[in-house]
């Protein structure tokens, strides 16, 4: 059987030409482009530039739920569990898209959460940014203090992630191709992708 991170990274069909950044920004009318993915993903990093092209607001709900703790995810999880830091999560994104348009980088259990998934569709587009276990790996030992890999075989952690939660992910309006690329070249990708979407019937608000 063949594991998420062993399936092609590969997309079969080209979007069609990319809408102009103002087009683009009608097109979404008040929605959130809302990025979702593991961590690793490039979520945070991928997501500034793609404000930054598109002229629309960006936020890391991961600065907003520090912000409105006082604390830092690390110092939540080991004060007060994972199950709080999930809620306060919920609650965090729940305002924020209600803030839009804007450019929203998630945590990757976010999305895992039935109710912030139902609330995305009805207030933004999600767009999964796929990467393979390997790509991930090189990526998060770059940052040690994530606390759902302080275990003694965070590798082993990932793969158990990636299997659980990749089929969530999947339920995302888009997916996009997180890969060891420049960070433009991403950003391309979801703009041609967002912007076939915002043109097709299910993406028009």
């Amino acid at each position: 059987m063949t594991s998420y991170q062993d399936m092609a990274t590969v997309d079969d069909k080209a979007p069609p030409a990319a809408l102009a950044p103002d087009a683009l920004r009608r097109s979404l009318g008040k929605r959130s482009i809302v990025l979702v993915g593991m961590m690793g993903a490039g979520k945070s990093t991928v997501g500034r530039r793609l404000a930054a092209r598109l002229g629309l607001p960006f936020i890391d709900a991961d600065n907003e739920i520090e912000a409105a703790a006082g604390m830092t995810i690390p110092e939540i999880f080991a004060a007060h569990g994972e199950t709080a830091f999930r809620d306060g999560e919920r609650r965090v994104i729940e305002r924020l898209l209600g803030e839009g348009p804007q450019v929203l980088a998630t945590g990757g259990g976010a999305y895992m959460n039935a109710e912030t998934r139902t609330r995305i569709a009805e207030a933004g587009i999600s767009v999964w940014l796929k990467a393979d276990l390997d790509v991930l790996i090189r990526r998060v030992r770059k940052r040690p203090n994530r606390p759902l890999l302080q275990t003694p075989d965070p590798e082993k952690t990932l793969r158990g992630l990636i299997e659980l939660r990749y089929p969530v992910y999947a339920e995302a309006a888009i997916t996009v191709i997180s890969r060891d690329a420049p960070h433009e070249a991403v950003v391309e990708d979801i703009i041609r992708r967002l912007s076939a979407f915002l043109q097709s019937p299910a993406g028009r608000a």
